[in-house]
């Protein structure tokens, strides 16, 4: 049975039309109702209620589109949030009224009085006595029964982006219905989007998020090992507040969850896909909106297949996130070297079937079962001996963890999208020949460890022994002897270097001790940049230059090289290496080492191919490079890499100088969030620091920061609103001028337009004469943008609820109130509404503009 969408100007056949307007001539359905019978309609403007008043079904009007949808959403819950929509292809057009009834062939059919139909459920082979009934019920299903109770048809096995405890995400193998999640196109049409969450029965099952327009997953969870999905250690499996399943047998192939209590007086969660991310939400027993409680993919090492066949992701040891399985060397060296290891990883030795091992991983995410074989009967030394009697056998592990490692899975083709987990995962067994296998490494070398530790240690000893003479003899004075063969340019001059005091080389070993950071040689820097010759200066700013070097191994870099003259002194250096260090996060900038010689203070970051965002939105010659559907991207993926910052590191980290010269862009134009110099990190949940020294950028730094020197996340929210709005519309916050050479900012103009309901004509001239963009888009960006620079840090809403209105369609907004920083220089308007009533800043503040 399936659900069909029909085209807004499809016509029925006569012998379905007659009888649906026989039923919609009935009396309607009462508003408080939870069913509809067969003699009855609902009509837009009435509603079905669930018995317990958790669900309401009706007619809405999503974002700022003028169509009509039919849909279920939480009763009294703001914003609204939709959890299904029926006619997602057909919307009802302006001027058009539809109602929902049962007609005489015993199916739901929403349609207008002249029959025009805009969704109907098909009828079902199951037959009963009586007239059928469709009901809402306390779970949010829609069901439609027969007179005999026999379900015919239910909004359960038709899921839009939501998925709700109790429903089924899989198949139904009987029927071949496959139940997936579809993203929304945009906040403002529920129409199927370009992303697809759905459970995979080829091998081993297990789910995939699939983008329309590639051929590779964005996604995957890992098959279900008896407790949770492999790759998705977040599944708790004692938690007291859910409760997890999945059923694979010979008629379903299905995954659920439930909840403590549920509806009324219980947890309430909903499982959600929003763009290429699945994201649970919860709601506590009296609580107020949603709570994120956990999102999918969480890092780079979730990318589906990051590290190619036979390489590991792991992000718990720093970069370079990608190392191979022991046995295996990278296929391709040189990309290797880069940070591309999508070619993966090639064995050292070709298995030749006599005398293989395997190599034990732990704490792994299996890799893609598509292709893998289950026996679910047999012990996992069983499925160890079949895997050996097997030349094509690759791998094996457990199917299942629960209560002790049981059954068996097999690869036989090359293992892919493998990553390790500090916490979590499963063992994995690779097949090795007997020369790559480790010395303990499958038990068939046991006899010989003894005698191998004795000469281990014999060895060992006599290394570190020889290793401190030749220290002592040779390098000890190393640094003296390389000052004296290699001599380098200072800043900014020709002049060389002067040589480096024994005194400083002492006190560098001691800066190089709490960094915990790759350290680079000085000569190595030197070499990558030719010398910082003037040719490979990228761009400079007021922490000194950066240029583009290439090291040895041929990875291109960047080296950001700190002027004597910067005011980011020695404690901002240690800042920036130590925070970015530890901060591993797809939309933040990685830090590869860094360099301490004397004066100099170095950084070595990932080379971005496309520079800073600055150089695009400013420039009206490359502006239009970037189309509003990459805008948009670029707008979330800042906001992804501020929640990072601010809620989900392992530190809960201000930034303080978030612009647009700070938005690195790499060669696919995905943002970075760069400079980390004067970034804090934050011990309360909500409690305000102060500083008596402001730094940042002026046009980017929130009222209480720039007047008196209060910071909190709320300040790093502000800089987002503007850098939104810069974005949109293509303009610097500072120095805008609207006609009459009346001189306001930006904020002031994007204010004033809102007011006026003009916001669209904020949108940058190159994008909207592409005529490409999506209005309710835009739309909703300058609405959350006016949101995130409000005066008073209270009325501004945190990152967590910023990305949800970005990427949620079915979020609706409050309206934002008057921005800080809005006053109008120089005008003469007597409007006191967008002038006199704004902050207006005359203080003086310390601004340390880096780059």
């Amino acid at each position: 049975m399936v659900v069909r969408a029909m085209a807004a100007g499809a016509r029925p056949p006569l012998a379905l039309l007659l009888p649906l307007l026989l039923t919609f001539s009935s009396s309607p359905a009462s508003a408080a109702a939870d069913t509809i019978a067969a003699n009855s309609s609902l009509a837009d403007g009435q509603t079905l209620v669930s018995a317990g008043g958790v669900f309401e079904l009706g007619f809405f009007t999503p974002g700022t589109s003028t169509a009509r949808f039919l849909g279920i959403w939480y009763m009294g819950v703001a914003p609204q949030t939709v959890v299904w929509v029926a006619n997602r292809e057909a919307p009802i057009t302006t001027g058009t009224t539809a109602s929902l009834g049962i007609n005489a062939t015993g199916f739901l059919v929403l349609a207008d009085p002249t029959g025009q139909v805009f969704w109907s459920s098909a009828p079902s082979n199951v037959s009963g006595a009586g007239a059928p009934v469709a009901q809402l019920l306390e779970s949010g299903n829609f069901v439609l029964r027969g007179g005999g109770g026999a379900v015919l048809w239910q909004s359960f096995d038709y899921p839009s982006d939501t998925l709700l405890p109790g429903m089924k995400l899989g198949w139904d193998l009987t029927t071949g219905l496959d139940r997936r999640l579809t993203t929304w196109r945009s906040a403002g049409d529920p129409s199927p989007g370009d992303y697809t969450f759905g459970i995979d029965i080829r091998g081993v099952p297990e789910g995939f998020i699939r983008a329309k327009n590639r051929t590779a997953p964005v996604y995957r969870n890992g098959p279900w090992n008896g407790l949770q999905f492999s790759g998705e250690p977040e599944m708790e499996p004692n938690n007291s507040n859910f409760r997890f399943e999945f059923v694979a047998n010979a008629t379903d192939v299905y995954y659920t969850f439930l909840v403590d209590g549920g509806g009324a007086g219980g947890v309430v969660s909903r499982f959600v896909l929003n763009q290429s991310s699945v994201q649970r939400y919860v709601s506590p027993p009296g609580g107020q909106g949603w709570s994120l409680y956990w999102s999918l993919p969480r890092d780079l090492c979730d990318d589906y297949a990051l590290c190619g066949a036979y390489g590991v992701c792991d992000t718990s040891g720093g970069l370079p996130a990608c190392a191979c399985v022991h046995g295996f060397t990278p296929a391709s060296p040189r990309d290797w070297a880069l940070r591309d290891s999508s070619a993966g990883c090639a064995r050292s030795t070709q298995l030749n079937c006599t005398g293989d091992g395997f190599l034990r991983l732990t704490g792994v995410k299996l890799p893609d079962t598509t292709n893998a074989t289950e026996d679910a009967a047999i012990t996992v030394d069983q499925c160890r001996q079949r895997c050996l009697a097997n030349c094509s056998c690759l791998a094996y592990a457990a199917s299942s963890i629960k209560g002790g490692d049981s059954g068996c899975i097999i690869w036989s083709s090359q293992l892919i999208d493998i990553r390790h987990f500090s916490n979590g995962g499963e063992d994995l067994y690779v097949r090795l020949a007997a020369s790559d296998l480790p010395s303990n490494g499958d038990g068939s070398r046991k006899k010989n460890i003894l005698v191998a530790v004795f000469v281990s240690i014999a060895a060992l000893l006599l290394f570190v022994f020889g290793g401190f003479f030749v220290w002592t003899r040779f390098f000890r004075n190393r640094g003296t002897t390389f000052q004296n063969a290699q001599r380098f340019n200072s800043f900014d001059s020709s002049v060389p270097l002067t040589p480096v005091p024994e005194r400083s080389k002492e006190n560098e070993s001691g800066e190089n001790k709490d960094l915990n950071v790759t350290l680079f040689d000085m000569g190595a820097i030197a070499l990558s940049t030719d010398n910082f010759a003037t040719w490979t200066k990228l761009g400079e700013g007021g922490f000194g230059a950066v240029y583009k070097g290439e090291l040895d191994g041929g990875q291109t870099v960047a080296v950001k090289r700190l002027s004597k003259y910067s005011t980011q002194g020695l404690d901002e250096f240690k800042n920036e290496v130590m925070l970015i260090a530890k901060l591993q996060h797809v939309n933040l900038v990685r830090l590869l080492g860094c360099c301490i010689h004397g004066e100099e203070r170095i950084l070595v970051y990932e080379y971005m191919e496309n520079k800073s965002l600055d150089k695009f939105i400013f420039d009206k010659s490359r502006s239009a490079q970037l189309n509003w559907f990459k805008r948009f991207d670029i707008i979330l993926g800042i906001a992804r890499g501020l929640l990072y910052l601010h809620q989900d590191s392992r530190y809960k980290v201000i930034h303080r100088d978030l612009k647009a010269g700070n938005i690195l862009l790499d060669k696919d134009m995905n943002p970075k969030i760069s400079d980390f110099g004067v970034a804090r990190i934050f011990a309360g949940d909500d409690t305000d620091s102060h500083t008596r020294k402001v730094v940042g950028t002026y046009g980017y730094m929130s009222p209480e920061y720039a007047m008196d020197g209060v910071f909190s996340v709320k300040s790093d929210v502000f800089s987002f609103g503007v850098l939104v709005l810069e974005i949109v519309s293509g303009r610097k916050n500072r120095g805008m001028y609207s006609g009459g050479g009346e001189q306001t900012s930006l904020l002031s103009h994007a204010w004033k337009l809102w007011r006026e309901g003009n916001a669209l004509e904020l949108l940058d001239e190159a994008v909207a004469g592409a005529g490409t963009h999506r209005g309710s888009e835009v739309l909703r960006c300058v609405q959350v943008a006016l949101l995130c620079v409000q005066e008073r840090p209270d009325d501004r809403p945190h990152m967590a609820a910023v990305f949800l209105a970005l990427g949620n369609p079915g979020a609706v907004l409050p309206q934002p109130r008057l921005p800080g920083f809005c006053s109008d220089r120089g005008s003469t308007s007597t409007d006191g509404e967008w002038s006199s009533t704004c902050t207006v800043n005359d203080v003086t503040v310390t601004i340390v503009e880096g780059r």
